[in-house]
């Protein structure tokens, strides 16, 4: 079980902080956690304004910046103890159009804020990723790859003083941009565009995303890749129930675009385990890490069978119509 006592007394950072995770999970933590400060670091002077304002916390910082920025970043780690890095150019059409930009925030960003992390003392780091990261074939998934595996090897330069690590989850139902909200708030009668009929998703619900942060956060001892085991849905359910009467068009997929995603890969099934909830990746490193470091994972978890893996077509796990109607409705309240 995570345990939000572990922020206690806690000066906690959220790159990307105005973003659909960053904000909600603020809000979460503002809520039920005792973390003495918790900074916004972000670009969007309007958006940092706006949720200023809204929450009103006297536990609230804010700093504009960007983590391409390793100077900022420098000055606004000082001081802190945890850093959430959500921060990211994460629109897979864009980003195939314009790759250098996403390079710059992905993987440079991503640099930065590791040596940013040791040489202010930061005590943990945690990379929130993406199942596009697994096995990618569009760049976006492949600069949140090169994050990951940055991260990991993070640890072996802070000399466990820092300690890194990542979560990697599917889409979010409702959050900024995803398909949910754009057709719960698509006008009636405007036709529904439709990539593949075949087009299946991991989903879980923001809550559930801070649950698996503030659990990677509780037991992270640097070097873990966090995984949810979250039910998948067929994107055209999703249209059935959210809007049964639409006029619909079949595209094509788009640049990048996959049918199915994954969340764990055969290869590194080899070195996970299965928790309760959760899949564990452990790093291959021997030479860097140590092993017994692990043993809390490896004691407590089970060993996956020979060639298993993880993907949003293959799952056993499927969220029902009558569950996603119920999660969409409560996103209307």
């Amino acid at each position: 079980m995570s345990n939000i006592n572990c922020l206690e007394n806690k000066t906690v950072l959220i790159t990307g902080g105005t973003g659909s995770f960053g904000k909600n999970f603020i809000k979460h933590l503002l809520i039920n956690s005792k973390a003495k400060k918790i900074i916004v670091f972000s670009r969007d002077e309007l958006k940092q304004f706006n949720m200023a304002r809204e929450l009103n916390d006297e536990r609230l910082r804010f700093f504009i910046g960007d983590v391409r920025d390793k100077d900022r970043l420098m000055r606004a780690f000082y001081g802190v103890d945890i850093v959430i890095h959500a921060a990211a150019l994460k629109q897979v059409p864009t980003i195939e159009y314009n790759p250098f930009e996403a390079v710059k925030t992905n993987i440079l960003g991503s640099q930065n804020v590791i040596d940013a992390a040791i040489d202010q003392g930061v005590e943990k780091v945690l990379l929130i990723s993406t199942d596009k990261a697994a096995q990618p074939i569009n760049l976006y998934g492949s600069t949140k790859l090169c994050a990951e595996k940055l991260f990991i090897s993070g640890n072996a330069y802070s000399g466990g003083k820092t300690r890194f690590s990542c979560v990697r989850y599917g889409n979010v139902i409702g959050s900024r941009g995803s398909i949910v909200e754009t057709l719960v708030n698509k006008p009636k009668g405007e036709k529904v565009l439709i990539t593949d009929e075949r087009m299946t998703r991991f989903w879980l619900i923001l809550e559930q995303s801070f649950v698996l942060v503030l659990f990677a956060l509780d037991n992270m001892v640097g070097g873990e890749i966090f995984i949810p085991k979250v039910p998948s849905m067929k994107i055209i359910d999703i249209i059935d129930i959210i809007t049964p009467d639409s006029i619909r068009e079949i595209i094509g997929i788009r640049p990048g675009e996959k049918v199915h995603e994954m969340l764990l890969t055969r290869e590194e099934s080899r070195h996970a385990v299965a928790l309760d909830k959760y899949f564990v990746i452990i790093p291959e490193h021997k030479e860097i890490f140590n092993m017994d470091n692990f043993k809390k994972y490896t004691d407590k978890g089970e060993g996956l069978p020979q060639d298993y893996y993880f993907a949003s077509d293959t799952n056993e796990n499927w969220l029902s119509d009558d569950d996603f109607r119920e999660i969409v409705e409560n996103l209307k309240v």
